[in-house]
């Protein structure tokens, strides 16, 4: 199926994409429309344009592919599923995802990955090609983040206060130097043990925006967990 989204409402266009049986569905001149594959499951949606905030969220295992720049919010509270975007991410990419992947080829905004979490078999996973924005990975409960900074000049790819309030999952920077951490994050070196855990997922990232995975793993990584003495565990965790 092919819809043409100029001009579309956006409760119209979604309409169009839940109602239809088609798997396959193409949206040309995307331009801000809200909470395109919202819920939806066994998809494959491939965007050509900007869409706007929510895209993917209470996503069930649909593939979006965003051949453009997207807005906030992608993957809001997503469980299972892929969205590719194929350019920038707006603000908090990723918010309270609780299974699935998001691949960003480019940066990322603020609050990336804010209140991700994890649970039994379900581990979301955020890649961010290039840089992200202030408070990357507030509260992260579970699940992997990982930023590249591919593009970046900066002395590490991230904005201010990462990984603050951090209790649970795991960060991947990739950089020469850390940025100042708070006190209730580890941070070290990651080791080859480290890597493995993200190696599929990297593979995944680089066929999909056709990046090198040797030139990728080429710069160190380090790897950031919550301290176990973070004072924020006793408010999330039974234990």
């Amino acid at each position: 199926m092919t819809i043409d989204a100029a001009n579309l409402y956006f409760e119209t266009l979604n309409h169009q994409v839940r109602c239809t049986g088609d798997e396959e569905i193409l949206i040309d001149h995307c331009c801000g429309q809200r909470f395109i594959g919202a819920g939806s499951r066994d998809k494959h949606i491939v965007i050509n344009g900007t869409p706007g905030n929510a895209l993917g969220c209470y996503m069930n295992g649909t593939r979006i592919d965003v051949h453009g720049n997207a807005q906030d919010a992608i993957g809001d509270t997503m469980n299972d599923g892929l969205i590719c975007v194929y350019g920038h991410a707006g603000d908090a990419c990723g918010y309270a995802m609780r299974g699935g992947k998001i691949f960003v080829r480019d940066s990322a905004g603020y609050r990336t990955g804010i209140h991700m979490k994890e649970y039994r078999d379900k581990k979301p996973v955020i890649i961010v090609g290039n840089e992200v924005g202030s408070f990357f990975g507030e509260y992260q409960a579970g699940g992997i983040l990982v930023v590249l900074g591919l593009h970046s000049e900066k002395r590490a790819p991230v904005g201010y206060y990462c990984a603050v309030g951090m209790h649970g999952g795991k960060m991947f920077i990739r950089c020469d130097e850390l940025p100042k951490l708070p006190a209730q994050v580890v941070a070290q070196r990651a080791s080859e043990q480290d890597l493995a855990e993200i190696r599929e997922d990297l593979e995944q990232f680089c066929a999909c925006f056709g990046y090198d995975m040797e030139a990728v793993c080429a710069k160190p990584f380090y790897v950031l967990t919550p301290n176990t003495n973070n004072p924020y565990k006793s408010l999330y965790t039974p234990n």
